[in-house]
């Protein structure tokens, strides 16, 4: 890797050794329109905050040529550098992965590009991820947008506006209750959140993606969908699949056999895929076919006029 010093920023230059789509493999970091912590800029840039383990840091990542190209600013800078491969799924193991679905084959074939990566950040994964427990996605969004506006700083370097890091374990410990009620998320989510950041430690020495997962669950308030959830981003498990998931299973069931299924449905039609079923949800995600809607969409429970 060279890395050089201009004007306060790292820089580094990597070519990927197959294809590689930055938006669907960055894709899953994002947690809504207006997160303050992952942007898209309209010359296809894409920008990244992270509290490494040597501080604060902004990613800035492009495509073009056959490469890609880095750049990073703030304390955490070089670590974002040197594991940005990673970020962008050079460990990614597609050995194993033969499609034997139609749906499937042709969403790997249309969607060549994408790659589960991994950031090495768990906390970085899972708050969102709890936030996202039990309630629609936009209210979580919200939640997490106010969240680190209020408690993240801002990120280092040229960011665009608004950006900001991912507060520190200390930071989340500290929340008081009505900032949790302003930010739209209720006690038992509160509670999670507070006590993971007391194991973040811990939690962030897992080494693989089965240890994550055996001290993930081992905290109150965390199951077997935000242990998916998480191991999926930050230890780039393409196996972790989110059983318990609102949506996923009518969804698999409905791409692959023309009928909604269960939980238990959706693992039984993703066994002759094991090592790889979240990256065939994601692949159902992104070219599966939706079972129709029936009946209102669950509305919105907003927590702060409770």
């Amino acid at each position: 890797m060279t890395v050089l010093a201009r004007d306060a920023a790292r820089e580094r230059r990597w070519r990927s050794e197959g294809p590689l789509d930055l938006e669907l493999t960055l894709g899953p970091h994002r947690r809504g329109g207006g997160d303050p912590a992952w942007r898209k800029t309209p010359d296809g840039a894409i920008w990244r905050t992270s509290r490494t383990p040597d501080g604060p840091g902004t990613l800035r990542v492009l495509a073009r040529g056959g490469h890609v190209d880095g750049a990073a600013w703030g304390p955490g800078a070089e670590w974002l550098l040197e594991t940005l491969p990673a970020m962008l799924g050079v460990d990614d193991d597609l050995s194993g992965f033969v499609p034997e679905h139609d749906t499937i084959r042709d969403a790997a074939r249309r969607y060549g590009g994408l790659r589960v990566g991994r950031t090495f950040r768990v906390l970085e994964a899972l708050v969102p991820a709890v936030l996202e427990q039990k309630v629609v996605t936009g209210e979580a969004w919200r939640a997490w947008r106010w969240l680190l506006g209020r408690y993240g700083e801002p990120a280092p370097g040229p960011a665009p506006e608004g950006m900001r890091v991912f507060p520190e374990p200390e930071a989340w410990r500290s929340i008081p209750p009505w900032d949790w009620h302003r930010a739209g998320t209720e006690a038992v989510r509160a509670r999670t959140v507070v006590n993971a950041a007391w194991h973040a430690a811990k939690l962030e020495a897992a080494g693989d993606s089965a240890d994550a997962d055996r001290l993930l669950r081992a905290l109150p308030g965390i199951g077997v969908w935000t242990s998916a959830e998480v191991r999926q981003r930050s230890h780039g498990d393409a196996d972790a699949i989110s059983v318990g998931d609102y949506h996923l299973a009518s969804l698999v069931g409905w791409s692959l056999t023309g009928r909604k299924a269960d939980d238990a449905e959706m693992l039984r039609l993703l066994a002759p895929y094991r090592g790889h079923r979240h990256r065939v949800s994601r692949l159902l995600k992104l070219g599966g076919a939706r079972p129709p809607a029936r009946g209102p969409r669950t509305a919105a429970r907003d927590y702060r006029s409770f």
